[in-house]
C-alpha cells in the first residue's frame, strides 16, 4: 500500500489544551482533517468547539500544543497564510452599519478579495438561499437573525474558498432552510467542512462526529 500524501492533510490538532478563566476547556485534544473530509463537532456550551476553529485562524492560542495548517505550523505570521484559503463562517454575523449592497462591496475593495464579487454569482446565491434581491438594498442590521446568517454565508460563497469553518451557521433557520444548506455544502465532494452545529440535518451516517464532551 502506498503511503498517504503529506499535502492530503490539511489540519492538524496536536495535544491542544486551552485554558479560560483558571477552569480546563480542552486538555490533549488530537486530529487531523484530511482534503475533502467533512468533520461534525458537538458538545455543550463551553466545551471548546468554536475555540478551535478560533485557534486553527489564529484569533485565539492555546495555551499548550501544537496546530498544523497544510503541514506548517499556525503561529502569528503564518496564520494570515491559513486565512487567506479558509472561509470562516459564525452564527452572529456582523458586518455593522449600511446597505448590504454597500458592505459586500467594502469586503470585496479588499486586496485578498478583489475581484471575487462576481455579480452573476451573487444573484444565484441569493436564489439559493432564499433571498430576495432587494435585500442588497437593506440595512443590515434591519434585517432577522435568519437573514443575517444568510448573508454571512453568501459572502463565504463568493469568496470562492474551499475549506469552510462553519460555526452554528443554521441556528436562525427553519428546518427547511437548514436541510437545504446543509445538503448544499455536504453535497461537494471537493470542499473541506469543519462544522459546528447542534442542528440535526448535518448529521450524516459517513460523517466523523466528535464529541467534546467525551474526547480528549
Amino acid at each position: 500500500m502506498s503511503a498517504e500524501p503529506l499535502n492530503n492533510k490539511l489540519i492538524k490538532y496536536e495535544n491542544i489544551g486551552f485554558s479560560f478563566e483558571n477552569r480546563q476547556v480542552l486538555s490533549g485534544f488530537n486530529l487531523t482533517v484530511k482534503k475533502n473530509q467533512k468533520i461534525l463537532l458537538r458538545g455543550k456550551s463551553g466545551t471548546g468547539k468554536t475555540t478551535l476553529l478560533k485557534i486553527l485562524l489564529g484569533f485565539t492560542k492555546p495555551s499548550e500544543g501544537t496546530i498544523y495548517f497544510k503541514n506548517r505550523v499556525i503561529d502569528s505570521r503564518t496564520c494570515w497564510e491559513a486565512r487567506k484559503e479558509i472561509a470562516y463562517v459564525v452564527q452572529d454575523t456582523d458586518l455593522g452599519e449600511g446597505k448590504v449592497k454597500s458592505l459586500l462591496d467594502d469586503i470585496f475593495s479588499y486586496r485578498a478579495n478583489k475581484e471575487k464579487l462576481d455579480h452573476e454569482k451573487l444573484r444565484a446565491f441569493l436564489r439559493e438561499l432564499e433571498l430576495e434581491d432587494d435585500i442588497l438594498e437593506k440595512n443590515f442590521q434591519e434585517l432577522s437573525g435568519g437573514e443575517k446568517q444568510r448573508i454571512g454565508i453568501l459572502i463565504s460563497l463568493l469568496l470562492n474558498r474551499n475549506i469552510y469553518l462553519l460555526d452554528e451557521v443554521t441556528s436562525a433557520l427553519d428546518a427547511k432552510l437548514k436541510k437545504k444548506i446543509a445538503d448544499y455544502f455536504l453535497a461537494r465532494e471537493d470542499w473541506t467542512l469543519l462544522i459546528v452545529s447542534h442542528d440535526r440535518e448535518w448529521e450524516r451516517d459517513w460523517m466523523e462526529t466528535i464529541n467534546l464532551e467525551t474526547r480528549s
